[in-house]
This record gives structure tokens, sequence and C-alpha cells, in this order.
């Protein structure tokens, strides 16, 4: 592997060069209009123009991938995460054209991305799923009978679905009823898939995931587990390892379930099995992600290694050269997500970054992708940075967290910093006693 495409932009493609220029691999970064003068953009050894803002004129816009891949001669893809990242599509095209494919087989890709069919292969694996229905339901009616037989609160949630999208808590017949049309039509909207399931709403549960390791020579391993429970429109903001809420034998049956679920998909690669885990800590898949976390610096702070370097030798064909008893919890780690928003409504602020000034601090790692002067674009996300702090505890990682996002300094745009800092603050936040409800609890307040 001499150099490498990054089919992605912003902070992510910025830190997939990091980890390439370490390894002695080229990079070559791809860009919109927009995005042209973007540090990525001058950071890589190589940049393509790939077309105008929008995503399906640019980022998505495989062709112009492709051609910027063969025209660099580029012999693998990175794709980061979001974005094509889990096209089963696109990865398929990518090995087609005799190009390395950065991540799991596309057949992998493909079973992870419909969640039902994602659903049958954990039951078959003995790994636990939320009680719910075997197959699409394809009426109103048909969604109000199983959700009867289940038992509210059900959730109904498109099959193809991710982010929140297409997912809705229902309470009686008369919401699944109402819900189902504008469901099933934000699916296809956003996925062209509108294929809808019913399953248990767990109340108030902890979203927690896994990073799981997998190389082409059969073995798989975990690198513990992630609490990502602050989120908002189903979105995560903050994230942290270890769980506060899991004791060490819930923990590692948790992870020992997603060994088992990356073996049941003859898995590759990094990836990430997630779970929802309800009071008593019983624990259900939720979803497979089959690429790159956004808070992947979280385990890799937690633990002291380099899970780009580790995709990048996997996609080599070698082996993960560590085992299962060398992966240790060495501090505890918190990420903080900084996004161009309005902290009041949580919608996006785009405008003109003035002032930009992170915290430069020992046991602060930042993670972004723009600069003083960057105009953030309604056209992508708005994620402009990431924070991540370490501590010996989870005390003193919450302590320098506080005093990390006090000291980052950001005018010009509206970000969500005071939130984080009200976070931070928040006593239940401090006692590791919250769940997904966390957010819309204190703003309901």
């Amino acid at each position: 592997m001499r150099k490498v495409l990054i089919a992605n932009r912003g902070e992510i493609a910025r830190r997939i060069i990091r980890t390439c220029k370490l390894k002695g691999v080229a990079t070559v970064a791809v860009y919109s209009d927009a995005d042209k003068d973007l540090p990525y953009v001058r950071e890589a050894d190589e940049a393509v123009h790939i077309g105008p803002p929008p995503v399906p004129h640019s980022y998505l816009n495989v062709e112009a991938i492709i051609a910027a891949a063969k025209s660099t001669n580029a012999d693998a893809i990175h794709p980061g995460y979001g974005l094509l990242s889990e096209n089963e599509a696109f990865a398929r095209r990518v090995g087609e054209e005799g190009i390395v494919f950065i991540g799991p087989a596309p057949k992998v890709i493909g079973q992870m991305g419909d969640k039902l069919t994602a659903r049958h292969i954990m039951q078959a694996a003995g790994v636990p799923v939320v009680p719910g229905c075997e197959a699409s339901v394809e009426t109103p009616d048909e969604a109000a009978e199983i959700a009867a037989t289940i038992g509210y609160p059900v959730m109904l949630k498109a099959s193809a679905g991710g982010g929140g999208i297409g997912m809705q808590i229902c309470r009686d017949e008369q919401e699944v009823r109402q819900a189902y049309q504008s469901a099933k039509g934000r699916a296809k909207a956003y996925f062209g898939n509108d294929a809808m399931y019913v399953e248990k709403y767990v109340e108030r549960p902890h979203h927690i995931e896994v990073q799981i390791a997998a190389d082409e020579h059969g073995e798989v391993i975990h690198l513990l587990e992630r609490e990502c429970s602050i989120q908002r429109r189903h979105q995560k903001v903050l994230e942290e390892s270890p769980s506060p809420f899991l004791d060490q034998a819930t923990r590692e049956e948790l992870c020992q379930a997603a060994v088992l679920a990356a073996k049941a998909v003859g898995y590759t690669g990094v990836g990430t099995v997630e779970f929802i885990v309800d009071e008593n800590k019983n624990f259900y898949f939720l979803e497979m992600n089959t690429r790159l976390q956004v808070e992947h610096p979280v385990t890799e702070e937690m633990t002291g290694l380099d899970l780009v370097a580790m995709q990048l030798e996997i996609a080599k064909g070698n082996p993960l050269g560590i085992a299962q008893e060398d992966v240790k919890a060495l501090r505890h780690a918190i990420e903080l997500r900084v996004y161009a928003e309005d902290p009041s409504t949580f919608l996006p602020s785009p405008g003109t970054i003035a002032l930009y000034q992170p915290p430069v601090q020992e046991f602060v790692r930042i993670d972004d992708g723009v600069e003083a002067g960057t105009q953030v674009t309604p056209f992508y996300d708005p994620m402009i940075a990431k924070v991540i702090v370490t501590g010996a505890t989870r005390e003193e990682a919450v302590q320098r967290a506080k005093e990390a996002i006090e000291k980052f300094l950001i005018t010009g745009i509206k970000t969500n910093i005071p939130f984080l800092q009200e976070v931070l603050a928040d006593e239940r936040f401090r006692a590791g006693e919250y769940t997904t409800w966390f957010v819309q609890e204190r703003v309901s307040k």
C-alpha cells in the first residue's frame, strides 16, 4: 500500500492523513468547491477537485472519486465515516477497479446495513436482540397488530435507516398508525428503501458500543466499550470509556457478544457493534457499523492503540499483531463533539469562523478540520472539532474536560460549547448516572 485516497473531508480526512504520514503512506485528498481552502486539502500529498458543494455532486459522486484514485495511481481508498463509508455498491466498485477498499467485504456492508438482515444473523449466532418482528411490515394495520403483540411502547424503524432517521417511538395504536406513513416516507427519501419494522422500545436505555478488530486470518478481538448515551436527535454529543454504568461481569459478556457478532458475519477490519442496555443491565444488539466511528479517538486514548494504523495493516492482509489479553483500559477517556450549532435549538449555525483557538494542554487531544477564516457551510455536517481528554480516573478526566472546553475560543459562529459546559457540570453526569434521555430531560426542564 503506497498511496491512499481519502474519500471524505474535514477532520476525519485530516486524522487519516496523520496516521498515513506516520506509516510512510502517501495520501490523496478529494474536495468540493466549498472545501478547497480547508486544512486537510493542504496537508495531503495530492488533492483532486471532485465537484460542487452538494454531496450528490461531490463526496457521493462515485465516478469522480474512482477517477481521482485512478488519475493519482492510488492503490487504496479509505472511506472515513458517513458519506460512502457504508455503501455496498461503492465498496464493490472499488474492488472491481483493482483498488483496495479499507473496510470489510461489500457483502458484509450490505448485510449489516439492512437492520432486519442484521437482526436475523445475530439471532442465529446467539447474540441477544430486542424483541420485535422478523419481516418488514407493509401496512399501518400490520404494524399496529405486531405492536400489540410485542407490547407498548414500541419503536417503528426503517430497515435501512441510521442516525435516527425513520425512527419513531409509539406508545399506543393511534401513534403507530399516525407515524407509519411519515416514517416510511422519510426512509424512502433518505435511503431509497422504505421497508419498516417494529421492535420493543427499551425505556431510558444506555447506548453502549464495542470496538472490534478482525484480520483476514480469523483473529477477532474487542477493544472494550464506549458509553454513548449523551445524544440529541439520536446523534451522539459526548462519549466516554470505560462506561461508568457497566460492572465488570456485564462488560465481559457485552464485549464477547460483540466478538461473536463479528465472527457471525465474517468481519474483517475495524468496526463497531452497538447495543442498548436496560436499567437491569440486560443488553440487546442494535446495529453494526462497518466503518470507523466518529468517537474512535476515545478508544485510541483509552487503550493507546491507533485504529487507523490497524485498518491499514488489516487491509494489507497482515495479522492484527495484538492478542485479546494485550488490550487494556490504561486510562479514562472522554470525547466532546464541538458543533457549529445554536445550543438553545441544536440547529446548525453556518457562517465564517473569526477566531479559532482550541485548548493546548497536556492530556488533551484535538481532532479538527477548520481554522480561523473557515466558512462553515450548510452543505455538510456541522461538527467542526472533537476534544478528547484523558485522566487516571473518570473524575480526573471530567475535570480536565471541563477545563479544556472552557478554554476553547470560537467566534463568528454559534457553537454548542455552552451546552457541553452544562453537561460536564450536571450532577447526574458527574455521578455517571445518565441514559439516552439525559438531553431530552434537561431541555424539558
